[in-house]
This record gives structure tokens, C-alpha cells and sequence, in this order.
């Protein structure tokens, strides 16, 4: 009999797959189930029914997996920060590094022996540079509060994380691992203060309320330390009182900004801003390079991984002191940066007008004059009559978002002739959909893996290609 949506049935996992979900088999269907490990035998309802695939929420363990560990936060099944901290981060590195080859195998149809073994991360907790809390008036309830017979009031000033899949609804936090220890600390005062005070949270219903987001910010080789908190209207009174106390408690505070986002959109970016104590920003290092990192600036969240990652696509372009290097999603330059005193030139490639400013402030801070960053749109930007202006490169990196390239400027990348390519990439998924093609023109040397982000399912990859002599 086919199975129906909230059956309870007995599965047994045997591999992980999309966003480090378990998979099991069911009537020879694959069967995704979160928060579950290879070799557990559990009891699953199913929640969502598919032609081709079953998604189940686990109602019981049966037989735990032997690669099974406590995990170290007690928020780790309930929280959309960590998916894997249940697993061993030996298992986990396993996991990611297979996942790339199944994708280098069946997406980009080429022989997974080209995949590297996975570079690790040296801390597998307290690696992020950057935590973003969020307030609300609705905390997300408990399991044991959900399965009560009696009612559960969750109207409360909560401050931590956003529950999976939930905008209204945030997971009132007791400890994170995630970044440096002093940033839940510091969440915990401002959440006490707050309550205490009478300082309401952002009701994103009513729009009405004041604390919306608490942005923390550590540098990895200085000891610069950010508070920003994002609030939803400019009030002096309340925000003076607030960064004083969190300054008396935390003097190892350098800088506290005040972000004012009083429009509808829930990000922790401000409309405009009000530096309240030190410069308005941290400052840190990737390479022999200094940033300056404000408020609302793009940096690498994992600092000591970030320059892992950028050596590997240095090592796989292979430069040469006459080499024109065009950075494609350039960001804020640094991968532009880290490259530059290995060639003559570095042209990049941003559609976000801030990164820009922001690439050009970095390469005046450090000296570095033969760096242009162009702003544009990478399919209406990188095309015949932009090369005609610049030149043409000798190797491109391309960065792009975890969406993939346009299939444009995949398609740019097989009509110039440029001699190599590597394609560092957040998402090994649509890396591999995007070689696929370019393999007709360019030979895949091989792919690295590099975790950034323990704990999660999130890995990233660095592509290896060379230009084919003959292009059919």
C-alpha cells in the first residue's frame, strides 16, 4: 500500500543529502528526514509526500547511529545555525567532501577522482567573525511545549535566532559556539537590559517596537570588537542608556554603532547609522592586507578559512608577474588584493554599488595601485566590448553568488580565449552544473573542497580549469 502523508514509519539512514538531511529508503523512494545521522534507525512521520521522494520528521529514535555525539549546544536540533553537531567533525568533513564528488560526478558528468581531499578547519567552534541576533515578541516554543495538553503562551521579549522557516517566531537563545564566547554574553546582557528597561522588541506584524537586531563583530588578529545594535526608529534616550551599560559591563568593546532600519525589509542593515562609541569599525587582516571592516560591510565570516581558501585559488591560477587577472564578483576586492602583487593588473567585477566603494577604499588603505574594480552587471558587463576597453585577461577567478553564473557569461568564458580559469564557488551544486558546459572548452584539472563552516552542511570548492588547445 502506498505510503500517506503523516504515516509513521521505520527507516533506516544511510547517507545525508540536501541541507545535511538524512536519507533512508522506502518503497524505493529516498526518504529525507533532518537531524538525523547514517546508520540511525528511527520512527518517521511523513510530512511531505512527492512523486519521486518522501520528507519524514523523526517521532522516535529507535536505534541511534554508533556515529552519533552529544551535541555541545542544546539548541543544536532545534536551531537553523548548526545542522551537524550531532556528528563527529571527522564524519562531517567525510560527508562534505562526498557530497562535492557526487556533484562533480552526476551534475558535471566528470570523474570524481579530480576532487581533493576536503582542507578542514582548524577550530570546528568559536570560528565565525560575525553573529546577527534578532528580537522579537514571539519566542518559538519548546518540543516538550508544543506536545502540552495545556496552553503555551509565547508572547515574550526573545532574542536569538529566527526558528527555521519562521520570519515572526525566534528561538530565545541560552548559549551559542558558534563565534568568539564574549558574543552570547553580550546578547544575554542586552536581552536583560532590554526586559528589564522596558525596551520593547520589533513586533514584525504590528511594525511597531524598537529592538530589531544585534550584530556582532570580532577581528581575528587584533582584538577589535563591534556592537551594533539595529533598531527600528533613532531614539537617543534609549540607545545612549543601552551602549553605556553594554560598554561598563564589556570594556573590551572598541566600537558601538547604532543602525536605524525604520522600513519594512527585516535585514539588519540600516537606513542610515550613528556611531556612538570608537571609529564605526573593526579592523582585521586576510594575507599582508588591512581592512577596515564597518557596520555593514561584506567579509569573509571565517577569517583564518577565508585565507585557506584564497591560497588555493592563488596556487590554482598559477600567476605570472605579467599576468592580467580579471576578479569576477569581486565583492569588496579582497581576493582582488590578495592577488595583486603576483601580477600587472587585476580588473574587477561588482554589481553592488557599496562593494565597490568599498574595494576601492580597501586598495587606497593598502597602497595597491594596479587593482580597477568596475561596477555592472556580469552578463551585460563582461562581454566583447568590455574586453575591447580593458584588454583581455590572461586568467579570470570568478566568485559567484550560490546561484552560478549566468549561463552568459558561462558562455563568454568558452568564446574569449583565456588560458585559465578558476571558479571558486559557495555552492558545489551549481559549480558542477556550470562545468558541465565549460568542459566543452576548458580541461577540469581538478576541484578542492575547503570547509568554512563546521557544524553545517555549507562547504565551498575551488575549480581548477585549463583552456583545451581545441576547442570543438
Amino acid at each position: 500500500m502506498a505510503v500517506k502523508k503523516g504515516q509513521q514509519i521505520e527507516l533506516r539512514i544511510d547517507s545525508t543529502a540536501f541541507k545535511g538531511k538524512g536519507v533512508g529508503r522506502h518503497e524505493g523512494r529516498a526518504v529525507f528526514v533532518p537531524g538525523t545521522a547514517p546508520g540511525d534507525l528511527v520512527e518517521v512521520r511523513i510530512v511531505k509526500k512527492k512523486k519521486k521522494f518522501l520528507e519524514g520528521k523523526v517521532t522516535q529514535m529507535i536505534e541511534p547511529s554508533p556515529l552519533r555525539r552529544v551535541p555541545k549546544c542544546t539548541h543544536a536540533n532545534v536551531c537553523g545555525g548548526c545542522t551537524w553537531q550531532h556528528l563527529p567533525y571527522p564524519e562531517q568533513l567525510k560527508i562534505k567532501e562526498q557530497h562535492v564528488r557526487d556533484h562533480i560526478e552526476r551534475i558535471a558528468g566528470l570523474d570524481p577522482a579530480i576532487v581533493k581531499p576536503i582542507i578542514g578547519c582548524e577550530q570546528e567552534f568559536y570560528y565565525r567573525n560575525k553573529m546577527e541576533y534578532s528580537f522579537g515578541t514571539k519566542r518559538w516554543l519548546t518540543e516538550a511545549e508544543i506536545q502540552s495538553d495545556e496552553y503555551v503562551d509565547d508572547t515574550a521579549f526573545a532574542a536569538g535566532m529566527h526558528a527555521p522557516g519562521r520570519y515572526d517566531k525566534i528561538l530565545n537563545l541560552k548559549e551559542c559556539h558558534l563565534q568568539h564566547e564574549i558574543s552570547f554574553r553580550i546578547l544575554d546582557f542586552v536581552r536583560s537590559y532590554c526586559k528589564e528597561n522596558k525596551i520593547p522588541a520589533f513586533d514584525t506584524h504590528q511594525k511597531t517596537g524598537y529592538m530589531r537586531h544585534l550584530v556582532i563583530r570580532n577581528s581575528h588578529y587584533t582584538n577589535d570588537l563591534m556592537v551594533n545594535f539595529v533598531t527600528f526608529r533613532d531614539d537617543e534616550e534609549i540607545i545612549s542608556g543601552l551602549s553605556d551599560a553594554v560598554l561598563n559591563k564589556f570594556p573590551e568593546i572598541t566600537t558601538i554603532v547604532n543602525n536605524i532600519n525604520d522600513q519594512p525589509n527585516p535585514t539588519a542593515i540600516g537606513r542610515y547609522e550613528n556611531i556612538l562609541h570608537g571609529p564605526g569599525f573593526i579592523v582585521d587582516h586576510i594575507g599582508n592586507h588591512t581592512f577596515k571592516i564597518h557596520a555593514n560591510a561584506f567579509f569573509q565570516t571565517n577569517t583564518r578559512q577565508a585565507e585557506h581558501l584564497y591560497s588555493v585559488a592563488r596556487e590554482f591560477c598559477e600567476l605570472q608577474s605579467e599576468d592580467h587577472l580579471f576578479d569576477l564578483y569581486c565583492g569588496v576586492g579582497t581576493l582582488s588584493l590578495f592577488m595583486a602583487s603576483d601580477v600587472s593588473k587585476v580588473t574587477g567585477i561588482e554589481l553592488v554599488d557599496v562593494a565597490i566603494e568599498n574595494a576601492n577604499f580597501n586598495a587606497k588603505e593598502n597602497d595597491v595601485e594596479n587593482v580597477q574594480f568596475v561596477k555592472g552587471d556580469m552578463k551585460d558587463t563582461f562581454n566583447d566590448e568590455f574586453l575591447k576597453k580593458t584588454g583581455k585577461p590572461d586568467v579570470i577567478i570568478t566568485d559567484p553568488p550560490r546561484a552560478g553564473m549566468h549561463p552568459d557569461v558561462v558562455e563568454q568564458f568558452i568564446s574569449i580565449d583565456v588560458p585559465r580559469l578558476v571558479y571558486v564557488s559557495c555552492n558545489p551544486s551549481t559549480m558542477a552544473r556550470d562545468l558541465a558546459i565549460l568542459k566543452e572548452a576548458f580541461e577540469i584539472e581538478c576541484v578542492q573542497p575547503v570547509d568554512m563552516f563546521p557544524q553545517t552542511y555549507h562547504i565551498e570548492a575551488v575549480a581548477k580549469l585549463r583552456q583545451r588547445l581545441t576547442v570543438h
